[in-house]
């Protein structure tokens, strides 16, 4: 892990529509990184993007679950990390967190997911509630890094593994209702799987997932308030007094280019690759 890291805090950025943008900026960012620089965390959210795994992009009805959750007003895309189906909107908050490989180490992948895990914990310690790791049953996007609050799902995590770099990538549902985004998802996979064909996609139940204004003390303005919490608790493990801010407003063009490029690369079942 590298001794230094800096912020791209994109937290108030929501007029960008293309759901594929934000990714697309951590792409980039890995490809421009070396193994000497410091890490950088990469903090936004996007207002109402459906994002896909490659899995989900391969059920046999995707077409008609995509045109269903287009009729609703959300964007849709394919995104180019690990993971499954995942809502996104002005309540989640997602983060990504990008690592540049050493020469002569090998990266220590699991150690990324639980760094991501042991930050968001300790951010959330002062409102007194224990954050558990593990697969939470009946969440979407399920993983063995599901973090939660006493059972109810309120994260995921994935990683993304490029040439220089590692991507952690992490969303986190903190305002809102759990159940809504989980109830979106359980029509999305009725949908796309044919009427729920056994064994193609996550059962998912209204009973796992919730949102921090839920689970926590941190109330409406959970969003804000957790971005803040993460980013003291990155610059504390850094050892860090201020916050150092990245600038990649000169390299819009490269990246709006990368974001065409994404959608190319990872399409639907039946789409041109």
């Amino acid at each position: 892990m590298p001794q230094q890291v800096y912020f791209l805090d994109q937290f108030q950025l929501l007029d960008h529509h293309d759901p594929l943008y934000m990714f697309a900026v951590d792409e980039w960012l890995a490809e421009q990184i070396n193994e000497s620089d410091a890490a950088i965390c990469h903090i936004w959210r996007h207002p109402q993007a459906f994002i896909l795994g490659a899995q989900d992009s391969r059920l046999p009805n995707i077409r008609q679950a995509v045109q269903w959750l287009q009729g609703a007003g959300w964007h849709v895309a394919v995104r180019n990390s690990g993971g499954l189906a995942v809502p996104l909107d002005n309540g989640v908050v997602n983060i990504s967190f990008i690592v540049p490989h050493q020469s002569g180490q090998q990266p220590d992948y699991w150690f990324d997911f639980e760094k991501m895990y042991q930050w968001i914990k300790k951010a959330l310690q002062p409102t007194g509630k224990q954050v558990e790791r593990g697969l939470i049953q009946g969440a979407y996007c399920p993983g063995d890094y599901d973090l939660s609050i006493d059972g109810w799902k309120f994260c995921g995590i994935a990683q993304r593994r490029k040439r220089k770099a590692t991507i952690i990538q992490a969303f986190v549902i903190a305002e809102g209702d759990g159940v809504a985004r989980a109830e979106l998802a359980r029509n999305f996979y009725y949908i796309a799987s044919n009427h729920y064909k056994e064994g193609q996609f996550p059962d998912v139940t209204l009973e796992s997932t919730a949102s921090l204004q839920q689970l926590t003390s941190l109330g409406k303005e959970a969003a804000s308030s957790f971005a803040f919490a993460f980013k003291q608790e990155i610059l504390r493990y850094f050892a860090m007094n201020s916050d150092r801010y990245i600038d990649i407003s000169p390299h819009v063009d490269q990246i709006n280019l990368l974001t065409q490029k994404l959608h190319a690369r990872y399409t639907m079942e039946g789409e041109t690759k």
